[in-house]
């Protein structure tokens, strides 16, 4: 970490210089995390420069929203050794059921924000991988083009080949009896590591892969990989119920996440991939 240049950029953009060493944060396979002074700071190679500018412009759009906490960015910035961004120093680990209540809540409120168009103004990254949003006026054709199809042709540049994939991008309006879902505004990477709850259990969510899209994309992410209690699950509910079919269309946006790690990390979750769309494609 290049704390003096940080330091120098924190300064800048606040007029107020960090004291005391960084504390590395860990948790994070992408980025190398430290809390300085009131401050998150988030490191990379210089080329997660990109990266981490398409992250801000995400919190950005969060949080003009007007519906649940995020971080607030302070800068951005590049040395010779690494690419970093600063964020606000949100204290965490007041997790509850009544904060898990207010993520659900929150989440419903986040996503009554839409548009006219699925996708976003800018393309960003999904984990390291980039994420084309290119706005489309279809969901179905958004999915099938930037999201499935995109992901499916990145495994395969990496030696990935999957049965049925072909099969399964023609199918998808099988999925879509009720029609084109409204483009909401998503957090678009919403795992569990992704979504916590301050000391005060006033609930936050950060590291967004922002776009507007069907807001199951979201909800089935929750289910992923933990983190996302019963309690969030009914007070989303209970503020926009999912409409007949979410439950089969769960796999189907969850596989675009899968898909992604297999791109990251390898064969384990090629298989686990293979094994999704064998599933989608007997329903």
């Amino acid at each position: 970490m290049d704390q003096a240049a940080i330091c120098d950029a924190i300064e800048a953009a606040t007029g107020t210089r960090p004291n005391g060493a960084p504390r590395p944060i860990g948790g994070g396979c992408i980025n190398e995390a430290y809390q300085l002074g009131d401050f998150f700071v988030k490191t990379h190679a210089p080329a997660g420069a990109a990266m981490f500018e398409a992250e801000v412009l995400g919190l950005d759009e969060l949080h003009r929203s007007n519906s649940i906490r995020v971080p607030q960015p302070v800068c951005t910035g590049c040395t010779l050794s690494h690419a970093f961004l600063v964020l606000e120093f949100l204290p965490l680990g007041g997790g509850s059921a009544a904060s898990q209540e207010e993520l659900g809540r929150g989440l419903s409120r986040l996503h009554r924000c839409t548009r006219t168009t699925h996708g976003w103004d800018h393309d960003n990254f999904i984990g390291a991988t980039p994420q084309p949003n290119t706005p489309a006026d279809d969901w179905i054709e958004f999915l099938r083009e930037r999201r499935l199809g995109y992901m499916l042709r990145q495994a395969e540049e990496r030696g990935f080949t999957f049965r049925g994939a072909v099969s399964l991008l023609d199918s998808l309006d099988g999925f879509f009896d009720e029609g084109d879902p409204p483009p909401a505004l998503l957090h678009g990477d919403l795992w569990g590591g992704n979504a916590s709850a301050m000391t005060d259990t006033t609930p936050v969510i950060y590291d967004p892969a922002v776009y507007y899209g069907d807001r199951e994309a979201d909800l089935a992410m929750t289910h992923l990989f933990g983190g996302f209690s019963p309690a969030f699950h009914a007070a989303y509910e209970e503020e926009w119920p999912l409409p007949a079919g979410h439950e089969a269309r769960r796999d189907l946006y969850n596989l675009y996440h899968i898909l992604n790690h297999a791109v990251l990390f390898g064969t384990g979750y090629a298989r686990q991939a293979q094994a999704m769309i064998d599933h989608l494609l007997e329903l």
